[in-house]
C-alpha cells in the first residue's frame, strides 16, 4: 500500500471511530429536553422519567470494563460492529416505544451497545495510530466526546420541536447503521500475534456486578438520598462483589485485570484522577445549564444556545492546541494543567451574580472550564491506557471510560446536594435550587475538587519515569483484529 493510500485509509478509520464516539456521547444527553414530551405521551411515572436517562448510564457504566476485555479477546472490530448494531436496534426500539417498560428496556440496551462500542473504538484508535499522529487522533476523539455531549441539549430541543420525542432516538439510526457497515469496509482486521487467551468468566461476572451495583447506588442519590435503602443496599452489593472480584482475580490464570498492575502509580493514581476529574467535568455544564434557567430565567432553548460556545471552544482546543501541548508536556502534565484551568473556571463561576451579564460574568468562566476539560479528558485516558500492556488495550479503554462515568454520576449527585443544601431546597435536588447562593457553593466545591485533583496528579503522576509521553512514543500499530 502506498504512503498516500495508507494515510487515506487511516483518515477513514479515524472518521468512523470518531463518529461512533460522537453518537455514544450524543445519546447520553439528547433525551433531556425531550423528557416532558415523553412523560406526557407515554404517561411515564416520576421514577420512570428519571430512569429514561439512568437506564442508559447504568448499563453503559456497568459493562464498560468487561466489554473492553471482550474486545481484546474476541476482536476489536467484531465488538465494534456488535456494539454499533445494538445501538442501532435499541434506538429503533426506543423511537417506536409505546410504553414505559419498552422505552426503559430500549434505553438500557442502548447503554449496553454504547458500552461495547466505545472501548472497542478507542482501543482500535490507540493501536492504529503511533507517534504524533496518535496525539492528533486522541485529540479529535476527545473533541467528538465533548461536542457530542454538549450538543445533545441543543440537538435534542430542535429535533423534538420538529419531529417529536421519537426523533431524538431515530436521528442517530442512519449513522450507527453506517458504522456497522463501515466496520467491515474500513476498520483494520489483523490482530496482534499470539495465542488466544482464556476468558475469566467468574471475574467478569464479579466486576460487572460491582460496576452495576455501584453505578445504581450513585444514580439513586439525587432522588433518594445518601441514607436510602437503594444507596446503602447498592453500595453493600458493590463492596461484596468487589471483594469476590479480588479473590477471583488472585487465583485466575488469566485475570481480566492483573492486580499487580495497580501497583503502578500511573494506573492507580490515573484511575483516581479519572474519577475525580470526571466528577468536576460533568457537573460543570450540568450546573451552568441549570443556573441559567433557574436563576437567570433563561428558556431551555436559550440555555442550550448559551452553552454552544463551550462546544466550539472544546473542539478548537482539542483539535488545534491539545496535540501540540501533549507533544511538549506529555499526558500527565497536560492533565494537571487542564484540571487547574477547570478549577479556575469553576471558581470564576462561583462569583457570578444572580443577574450578572452572560458575556462578562459567565462566558469567561465557561471558556476556562471548556479549555480545562479539553486538556484533562483525553490525556487522562492516555495516562491510564499507557500503564496497561498493548494486548489489554480494550480493558484499559474500558477502565478509563468507567472511571469517567462513575465520576460523572458521583459529581452530579454530590454537587447537586451541595447546591440544594446551601439554597435551602427541601427535596435536595438541583431542580429545586432557585437561588444563586446554592449554585455558588456547588461551583466553588467543584472548583476546589478540580484543584485538589490537579495536586493528586502532580504528586502521583509527575515523576521522571512517568511524566514523559509514553502514548506518543509507542511502537508501530499492530492492528485491530
Amino acid at each position: 500500500m502506498s504512503a498516500m493510500s495508507l494515510l487515506t485509509s487511516r483518515r477513514l478509520v479515524l472518521v468512523v471511530l470518531v463518529l461512533a464516539q460522537f453518537i455514544v456521547m450524543l445519546d447520553s444527553s439528547i433525551v433531556n429536553v425531550a423528557l416532558p414530551s415523553m412523560t406526557t405521551d407515554l404517561r411515564l411515572s416520576a421514577e420512570g422519567t428519571a430512569w429514561v436517562a439512568n437506564a442508559y448510564f447504568l448499563t453503559f457504566g456497568g459493562f464498560l470494563l468487561i466489554s473492553g476485555r471482550a474486545a481484546d479477546l474476541l476482536g476489536r472490530r467484531r465488538m465494534f460492529a456488535i456494539g454499533a448494531a445494538l445501538v442501532t436496534v435499541a434506538s429503533l426500539l426506543a423511537g417506536t416505544a409505546a410504553s414505559e417498560a419498552m422505552l426503559l428496556a430500549a434505553r438500557a440496551l442502548q447503554g449496553l451497545g454504547a458500552a461495547i462500542l466505545s472501548p472497542a473504538a478507542l482501543s482500535i484508535l490507540l493501536i492504529t495510530f503511533a507517534g504524533p499522529r496518535k496525539a492528533v487522533a486522541v485529540s479529535v476523539w476527545g473533541a467528538a466526546s465533548a461536542v457530542g455531549g454538549a450538543l445533545g441539549v441543543s440537538v435534542g430541543g430542535l429535533t423534538t420541536a420538529a419531529f417529536g420525542w421519537q426523533g431524538v432516538f431515530l436521528l442517530t439510526v442512519p449513522f450507527s447503521a453506517g458504522a456497522v457497515a463501515c466496520s467491515h469496509l474500513v476498520l483494520p482486521r489483523a490482530g496482534a500475534a499470539g495465542t488466544r487467551r482464556s476468558f475469566d468468566a467468574a471475574g467478569a461476572a464479579a466486576v460487572t456486578c460491582t460496576a452495576l451495583a455501584l453505578v445504581f447506588a450513585v444514580l439513586s442519590i439525587p432522588d433518594h438520598g445518601w441514607q436510602s435503602p437503594r444507596f446503602l443496599g447498592g453500595l453493600a452489593v458493590a463492596m461484596a462483589a468487589f471483594v469476590m472480584f479480588l479473590i477471583i482475580e488472585r487465583r485466575a490464570q488469566d485475570p481480566i485485570v492483573p492486580l499487580a498492575l495497580f501497583g503502578s502509580p500511573q494506573l492507580s493514581v490515573g484511575a483516581l484522577v479519572g474519577v475525580l476529574g470526571g466528577a468536576t467535568r460533568v457537573c460543570t455544564f450540568f450546573l451552568v445549564a441549570l443556573f441559567l434557567q433557574q436563576v437567570q430565567a433563561y428558556a431551555p432553548e436559550q440555555a442550550g444556545l448559551a452553552m454552544l460556545p463551550t462546544s466550539a471552544a472544546g473542539f478548537l482546543v482539542s483539535t488545534l492546541a491539545l496535540p501540540r501541548v501533549l507533544g511538549k508536556l506529555g499526558a500527565a502534565r497536560t492533565v494537571t494543567v487542564g484540571l487547574v484551568l477547570l478549577g479556575a473556571g469553576l471558581i470564576w463561576l462561583s462569583e457570578c451574580p444572580a443577574s450578572g451579564s452572560y458575556a462578562v460574568s459567565i462566558l469567561p468562566g465557561l471558556m476556562l472550564a471548556a479549555t480545562g476539560v479539553a486538556f484533562s479528558f483525553m490525556p487522562s485516558t492516555m495516562v491510564i491506557t499507557a500503564a496497561v500492556p498493548a494486548e489489554r488495550s480494550g480493558v484499559a479503554s474500558g477502565m478509563a471510560s468507567a472511571s469517567f462515568q462513575l465520576g460523572g454520576a458521583l459529581g452530579i449527585a454530590v454537587f447537586t446536594m451541595i447546591a440544594a443544601a446551601f439554597s435551602g431546597a427541601d427535596d435536595g435536588t438541583a431542580v429545586a435550587v432557585t437561588s444563586a447562593t446554592g449554585f455558588h457553593a456547588a461551583f466553588l466545591a467543584a472548583g476546589l475538587t478540580a484543584l485538589l485533583t490537579a495536586g493528586v496528579a502532580a504528586v502521583g503522576l509527575l515523576r521522571p519515569s512517568e511524566a514523559s509521553t509514553p502514548p506518543l512514543s509507542s511502537p508501530a500499530p499492530v492492528g485491530a483484529r
